[in-house]
C-alpha cells in the first residue's frame, strides 16, 4: 500500500499537468481559441490537485483546508476538459457558454459544501489515499457534487472524441487526430475508472492510475489541439496532385 500511495506518483502527475498547462496557455495566447483556455483551466485544476496529493503524502499530513480544495479541484477537472471538447466540436459557442455557466455554478456549490461540511478526520490519514471519504458517505452532499462534473464531462470527452474519429478517419491528412482521440478516450476511461473505484472505497493504485491517465491524456491532447498540422499536409497533398 505504501508503494501505491507514495508521494512520487502525484508529483509526476503534477509535473505533467503543469507542463501541459503551459503549452495550452501558449497556444491560447497565439490563437485565442476557447477550447484551449478551457483545457488549460481543467489541467490546472488537475495539476494543483495532484500537487496537493504530493504535498500531503510528503509531509505525512492531510491539512483539512488543503483537503477541501483538493477534493473539489480533483473532481471538477473532467467537467472543464469536457467543456473544451464542446467548444472544439460545436460551431455555436452558445452551447459552450451555457455549459461553462453550469460548471461555474456547480463549482461554487461544491466549494461551499466542502467548506461548510464537517470533515471525517479519521479518513485523513497520511499514507492513505482518501478519495472523497473525508466528506462523508458516498452519495451524500457535497460528495455527490462530483457527479455533476464527472458524468457530463466524461460523456463530452468520449462523445467528442468519437465524433472526431468518425469525422477525420476519411481524411488522410488529418488521420493523426484519429489516434489522438483514441488516446483521449483511453485516458478519460482510465481517470473515470480510477475515480469510480476511489468513490467505492478501492483507493489503492489511485495515484498511479492518475499519473498514467494524465500522461495518456497529455499525448492525446497535444496531438489533437491544433488543425495546423493537418492543414499543412492537406495543402502539400493538393500541390502534389496539381504537379
Amino acid at each position: 500500500m505504501e508503494f501505491w500511495s507514495s508521494y512520487w506518483w502525484p508529483l509526476i502527475t503534477a509535473i505533467i499537468g503543469f507542463v501541459y498547462v503551459g503549452l495550452l496557455a501558449r497556444q491560447w495566447y497565439t490563437r485565442r481559441k476557447p477550447h484551449q483556455l478551457a483545457w488549460a483551466f481543467g489541467f490546472l485544476l488537475y495539476a494543483v490537485a495532484a500537487f496537493m496529493e504530493f504535498y500531503s503524502e510528503f509531509t505525512q499530513n492531510w491539512d483539512p483546508t488543503v483537503y477541501r480544495f483538493y477534493i473539489v479541484f480533483a473532481a471538477s477537472m473532467v467537467g472543464f476538459l469536457g467543456l473544451g471538447t464542446l467548444y472544439l466540436v460545436t460551431r455555436k459557442r452558445t452551447w459552450g457558454h451555457a455549459y461553462l455557466a453550469f460548471n461555474l455554478v456547480m463549482l461554487a456549490v461544491f466549494l461551499w459544501g466542502a467548506f461548510t461540511t464537517e470533515l471525517h478526520y479519521e479518513a485523513l490519514q497520511p499514507g492513505i489515499v482518501v478519495g472523497g471519504a473525508g466528506l462523508g458517505a458516498a452519495g451524500s452532499f457535497p460528495r455527490i457534487m462530483s457527479l455533476a462534473f464527472n458524468i457530463p464531462g466524461t460523456l463530452l470527452l468520449i462523445g467528442g472524441s468519437t465524433y472526431s474519429i468518425i469525422r477525420f478517419w476519411p481524411k488522410k491528412a488529418y488521420r493523426y487526430r484519429v489516434w489522438a482521440n483514441v488516446l483521449i478516450i483511453i485516458g478519460t476511461l482510465a481517470i473515470a475508472g480510477a475515480g469510480s473505484m476511489a468513490r467505492a472505497g478501492a483507493t489503492q493504485g489511485l495515484y498511479f492510475a492518475e499519473m498514467v491517465a494524465s500522461a495518456i491524456l497529455l499525448a492525446g491532447f497535444l496531438m489533437a489541439s491544433t488543425l495546423q498540422k493537418g492543414a499543412e499536409a492537406a495543402r502539400t497533398e493538393g500541390q502534389g496532385r496539381r504537379t
